[in-house]
């Protein structure tokens, strides 16, 4: 090498340097040409008055222009070179190069290819014999050979789609090399860290004389990492090795097609290596990514591939609870959402009614629909339902008191479940709670840790069956299931055995309880490819592979199947390189890097011999003489032009007159005042909304026979009368509601006298009933007969078998009568009964669990919410029923002025039950709040 930045190629010609002086001579002897002018006397005469003499010697300047020119030709011949490369080759030993040809040497190959040949050729002048090895090569062949076969073995070579395998070529290198120490030992390195920590030292083990570290610039060492699809765009990160400055990168997402459906960029700031860019487009747009790609890095690692995996699923939610607002964390919807929403789109209906919200969410082609404690659904629902499972669909149910009170022959849930444990009182119940077995093996739970601290104290049973336990992802200690699922058509049924929310467990406020939604959303695949028995193990035939510069081609080649086994994530080799594996109809993505990697550069500090570190060649290495060359053009250019104007071609020119070109502009402007108009705020019904929020109403439902009808209306008349007078509510009017028809909402309890003889209510009716309970709204069923007793003799009577018939179409919890610890009991009066009319039928509500846990000495039971249905026999509305003049229209059985006061009281805590709900359990709390606002 030079000891100058720079050398001559041809310095022989620089001789020529020599006639600098001569040529000076003669051009300043040369005299420019003279000026030919035209005959006319009198212009020649103002010429010769105006013009000075023509000289004898060309001017200096132009002389020094011509000198420069002469000059930048001569150096130009002799070819300058700056940073040129010299053979520096140890003489006592084979030339050994070591070469990485991974995904990041694509973008600079041919650099490598010349650097190489460039080494070759040093060694083919001193008669070495040369051992080459490639790191991402399956096979090596490291034995020293001639140059020429060096030179045949380089031009084959191709870098891959590999990260590099440095162990194993240098192994081989050893073995080829028999003991005998390498003369030069050449590096031609990606700059990346493979995680070989100790492959320098290797490297400076086989005792080189001379040790040489050859990189590129590493300022196209860039690959994405990862991919998340979230909510509202996906996430892509990338990693980089140059981290010297900040740089934006565009990326853009492409479908199967090829076709590029969405542009994004990835921001690095100055001396980071990581960062992450959005691909913002609408949900659909995003499901149809199929690849990710750097603009400008064409390499296996800026290319991140997409299966169906990363596509965002839509997740439809129903729930049985109306709590979601008022009381989120007792929602069995809120634990889902909190668990779902980093992964998948979700949706809720707007409506409560199921019977319009199932085909609403059903429209939008949700890959899953998660049910959460809902017992039965509209007759008319079922067959959409099954068909959407059949063509694909996943349904998740989870337990709870409506489920447990749930028919048998429920097609809608995987297993069978046990009757005995839904009678009124909910699910088992244990001495002690359960915690969890391990998760199968071929359950898609498998790989996941044992779970620890969960534990269930109460569930649905599964029937016994022969297939119970194939069908089981998941099961307490004592071996009762707790996840299992159904296979039906495409699609699938899976059953959670708790509650989605924390009172039967504490599963939803695990993280196990999201790592088993996630892998459960994950099945719910378009493609076949991780259906049944995904966790189990499948191998999967190279699809589609990705070549160094990160485009897919269908050339397979060596590749083996991928084995997928549970609890492992697949990485890419040799033997499995980066590509898609399965067929058309489903495939998994196998990219390049594992997730979230992060790319660093060699570190060789620590090397115990000497080494040269230098760039490729041709990244230093530059000639002038193309500059020279160009330089002497312009100067050629620049004189010809001057001698040209001196010599007077450029004085018959003459210059054309400039145009005045005057542009009138005439601006008129039209200003538009848009027409005014006010909006019309007045809506039909309005004004009968408005009446109805005013103040607090009592409902009924208008059954169509009159004298009932009539008797409810006077009922809840003689009650609003009574809260009037007793206490600070002051309701309106009572109102008949045509349930098939009337707004249902404004009201926060209805009175439904039953009787056998109206008509029974249409299924839609029954649907509007069955989303107001579910909405928050108390329906309060009086049979009127006092023998309406559920769980005995609740079919004896014509209008308890009505009510049976209703009930069969709602989807209502277990039921009890009123505990005496109840809020109601002591919501208003205290009272240990509810006589109506009559007083022999209890009134029955939703049955809360009990807590063994609470202190006793409590004021009442606790019970979040407020139960959808009451039930009773006791004729409210006969005993609180009055004339125009206050007096009581029908006598109480037996008569009894108390019992008539005690019905009155009854409605009374009643509606300060659901008004106020839960207050009276809260009012434990009062001593501590007392004690401590005293400190």
């Amino acid at each position: 090498m030079s000891f100058l930045p720079f050398i001559f190629a041809n310095p022989l010609m620089l001789a020529a340097l020599v006639a600098l002086p001569a040529i000076w001579w003669l051009l300043r002897m040369t005299p420019p040409k003279p000026v030919t002018e035209v005959f006319p006397p009198l212009r020649i005469l103002a010429s010769v008055l105006k013009r000075e003499e023509t000289p004898s010697k060309s001017p200096w300047w132009l002389t020094l222009l011509r000198m420069l020119m002469a000059a930048a030709i001569i150096l130009a011949i002799a070819d300058p070179v700056f940073n040129p490369r010299s053979n520096t080759l140890a003489g006592n030993g084979p030339l050994a190069l070591v070469i990485d040809n991974s995904w990041a040497t694509a973008t600079d190959w041919q650099r490598r290819v010349e650097t190489a040949d460039a080494l070759i050729g040093d060694a083919e002048a001193k008669d070495l014999p040369v051992a080459i090895v490639f790191t991402a090569d399956s096979e090596h062949n490291a034995v020293p050979g001639s140059a020429t076969s060096a030179r045949n073995r380089m031009a084959a070579a191709a870098p891959q789609p590999l990260r590099p395998n440095r162990e194993a070529a240098i192994n081989a290198l050893r073995t080829g090399l028999n003991g005998t120490a390498p003369g030069t030992l050449a590096f031609l390195s990606d700059g990346i860290d493979a995680g070989d920590t100790k492959i320098m030292a290797e490297l400076a083990a086989l005792s080189p004389e001379n040790f040489r570290l050859i990189e590129g610039s590493n300022d196209q060492a860039v690959a994405i990492s990862n991919s998340a699809n979230d909510a509202e765009s996906m996430v892509v990160s990338a990693t980089r090795l140059d981290t010297a400055t900040a740089r934006t990168l565009p990326i853009t997402a492409y479908d199967t097609r090829g076709r590029a459906i969405a542009n994004g960029s990835l921001a690095f700031a100055a001396g980071e290596g990581l960062a992450k860019g959005t691909l913002a487009a609408p949900f659909e747009l995003r499901n149809d990514f199929a690849r990710v790609a750097i603009d400008g890095a064409a390499t296996a690692g800026g290319t991140f591939l997409l299966d169906d995996g990363f596509r965002r699923r839509r997740v439809a939610l129903l729930s049985g609870e109306a709590r979601d607002q008022s009381q989120p964390l007792l929602s069995p919807l809120y634990y889902i959402n909190r668990a779902l929403a980093p992964y998948a789109d979700l949706i809720q209906p707007n409506e409560a009614d199921l019977a319009v919200s199932i085909p609403e969410l059903l429209a939008q082609k949700p890959s899953m629909l998660i049910m959460a404690d809902i017992g039965r659904l509209p007759e008319e629902t079922y067959a959409p339902v099954t068909k959407w499972i059949e063509n694909g669909g996943t349904l998740i149910r989870f337990a709870g008191p409506r489920l447990a009170a749930a028919p048998a022959d429920d097609p809608l849930v995987p297993v069978t479940l046990r009757q005995g444990e839904r009678a009124l009182g909910g699910a088992l119940s244990w001495s002690e709670p359960q915690p969890l077995a391990d998760y199968p093996a071929l359950s898609p739970f498998a790989g996941m840790p044992r779970p620890e601290g969960i534990l269930v104290k109460r569930q649905v049973l599964a029937e016994p069956t022969a297939d119970l336990s194939s069908r089981t992802w998941a099961s307490l200690a004592d071996g009762t299931p707790l996840v299992t699922t159904k296979t039906q058509g495409a699609g699938r049924i899976i059953l959670f055995h708790v509650s989605a929310e924390a009172t039967w467990s504490n599963l939803p406020i695990s993280g196990d309880f999201v790592e088993m939604l996630r892998r459960s959303v994950q099945l719910s695949r378009s493609g076949g490819v991780a259906s049944d028995g995904a966790a189990s193990g499948q191998t999967l035939a190279p699809y589609r592979l990705l070549n160094a510069d990160g485009v897919l081609i269908s050339e397979t080649g060596r590749a083996r199947p991928l084995e997928i086994a549970a609890g492992t994530t697949p990485v890419s080799t040799a033997e499995n390189p980066p590509g898609l594996y399965g067929s058309e109809e489903g495939f998994t993505a196998l990219n390049l890097l594992p997730r979230d990697t992060q790319l660093k550069p060699i570190d060789a500090t620590g090397l115990s011999i000497p080494y040269t570190a230098e760039p490729l060649i041709g990244a230093e290495a530059w000639s002038l003489k193309p500059s020279l060359f160009a330089a002497a053009l312009i100067l050629l250019l620049i004189d010809t032009a001057v001698v040209l104007f001196m010599g007077g071609a450029f004085a018959r020119l003459r210059m054309p007159a400039a145009a005045m070109i005057v542009l009138a502009l005439a601006a008129g402007t039209l200003i538009i005042t848009p027409a005014s108009s006010l909006a019309d705020d007045s809506r039909p019904g309005d004004d009968l909304i408005l009446r109805q929020l005013d103040k607090t109403h009592l409902a009924y439902v208008i059954t169509g026979e009159a004298d009932v009808d009539r008797l409810s209306e006077r009922g809840l008349a003689g009650l609003t009368e009574f809260l009037t007078y007793r206490t600070t509510l002051e309701p309106g009017p009572p109102i008949g509601l045509d349930i098939a028809s009337d707004e249902l909402s404004f009201y926060s309890l209805i009175y439904w006298p039953v009787s056998a003889n109206a008509p029974m209510p249409s299924p839609a009716a029954i649907s509007r009933i069955d989303a107001y309970m579910r909405a928050g709204g108390t329906v309060l069923f009086d049979t009127r007969d006092q023998f309406s007793s559920l769980g005995t003799s609740a079919g004896t009577s014509p209008n308890g078998e009505r009510l049976q018939a209703i009930l069969a179409d709602l989807d209502i919890p277990p039921l009890e009568p009123v505990p005496t610890d109840n809020v109601l009991t002591k919501s208003f009066y205290l009272l240990s009964s509810f006589p109506g009319r009559y007083n022999g039928s209890p009134l029955w509500i939703e049955a809360q669990p009990d807590n063994g846990s609470q202190p006793t000495g409590r004021p009442a039971r606790s019970g979040d919410g407020v139960s959808p249905i009451m039930i009773t026999g006791n004729d409210f509305a006969g005993a609180w029923a009055i004339d125009t003049n206050g007096m009581p229209l029908l006598p109480t059985v037996p008569p009894d002025e108390q019992q008539r006061e005690l019905a009155f009281r009854s409605g009374v805590n009643i509606m300060m039950y659901m008004l106020t709900g839960n207050y009276k359990a809260d009012q434990v709390h009062i001593p501590a709040l007392l004690e401590r606002l005293g400190q």
